[in-house]
């Protein structure tokens, strides 16, 4: 399929969207295409994310924030779950080209839909795209794929062997160096990402079963990055919204233990959209939800069914008293 694909983006003016608070993996996928097939516009409909906003100053790329889907010959959405993360261009012309990592979703139909969730970052996709179409990639166009499969590994932290070798690979063809990548994705947290986790850990409610602790909390900002900090407090998994107006937003993280033993945190969060008509999906251990309606209930049903699971495990246990 990959090589059908590539064929389709030879040809043309493509647009290339990625999601809201668009990810260093998302920006690399998509400037990786654009660059190897010319030409073609970066569009974030929802913006970019602090890592993403700094590698595009310092390696001058250039995004846009709305553009209108009939003046190209071709839309591609990358690293995008579902069209609801596109803001104001989720209705995606028929034909359009989806490349994706996460859950796979419905909501694609009528589109050329490539989706394979085994690989940890929609980088390594793009990667093996490229190689299919016999593209030899630039040295900054390689540097920026390498930040996605960096920031979408958890720093390797869940890398799987072919991530590793297609980065060693990557880094190999254009003699760059490991710190070169984290010179890009290290950026020292601001302040008011700061108050963000602390002010997540002053508002966290949590529960457990065993030895195993969900914890959820509210915010107005950065709730991936506060997801996280609640992992590091001693969360197995933490979900964390915010409320703006009559929009929510939940971001999702649950430790790799968690997600050996089952739990896919983007099958939870896409039922969950599915049931209150928003949207949700993801990773198995990195998920988001969002949509209309009250960011406590939805922290409440995230709560409930990550209870769920630890019950289950709880009762698969041996010898359990």
């Amino acid at each position: 399929m990959l090589q059908s694909i590539s064929s389709k983006l030879e040809k043309g003016r493509k647009l290339i969207l990625i999601h809201g608070n668009a990810d260093p993996d998302a920006l690399g996928s998509a400037y990786a295409i654009a660059k190897a097939f010319p030409e073609a516009d970066i569009v974030a409909p929802g913006g970019l994310d602090r890592i993403s906003k700094i590698i595009t100053e310092k390696l001058g790329i250039e995004v846009g924030e709305g553009a209108d889907p009939s003046a190209y010959d071709l839309v591609v959405v990358v690293d995008t779950s579902s069209p609801d993360q596109l803001e104001k261009l989720s209705q995606v012309p028929p034909g359009s080209v989806i490349i994706d990592h996460h859950a796979r979703s419905e909501k694609w139909n009528g589109c050329v839909y490539y989706c394979d969730e085994s690989k940890r970052s929609c980088a390594e996709i793009v990667l093996e795209l490229a190689r299919t179409a016999g593209k030899v990639l630039d040295r900054n166009t390689s540097l920026v794929l390498l930040t996605g499969m960096v920031t979408d590994s958890g720093h390797f932290r869940y890398a799987t062997n072919e991530l590793l070798m297609a980065f060693a690979e990557l880094m190999k063809e254009h003699g760059l160096e490991i710190d070169e990548v984290f010179a890009l994705t290290d950026m020292e947290q601001d302040i008011s990402e700061k108050i963000a986790q602390l002010k997540g850990g002053q508002r966290l409610k949590f529960d457990r079963i065993g030895k195993y602790i969900v914890a959820v909390s509210h915010g107005s900002s950065f709730e991936s990055s506060v997801s996280k900090s609640l992992l590091s407090l001693g969360a197995d998994v933490a979900f964390v919204g915010s409320q703006r107006e009559d929009r929510f937003r939940v971001s999702a993280r649950a430790r790799q233990e968690m997600v050996r033993m089952g739990l896919h945190l983007g099958r939870m969060l896409e039922n969950i959209g599915f049931e209150t008509s928003n949207d949700g999906g993801g990773h198995p251990g990195a998920a988001g939800l969002i949509g209309e309606g009250d960011v406590e209930a939805m922290l409440n049903m995230c709560m409930r069914r990550t209870m769920d699971f630890f019950r289950k495990i709880r009762d698969s246990e041996p010898n359990r008293n």
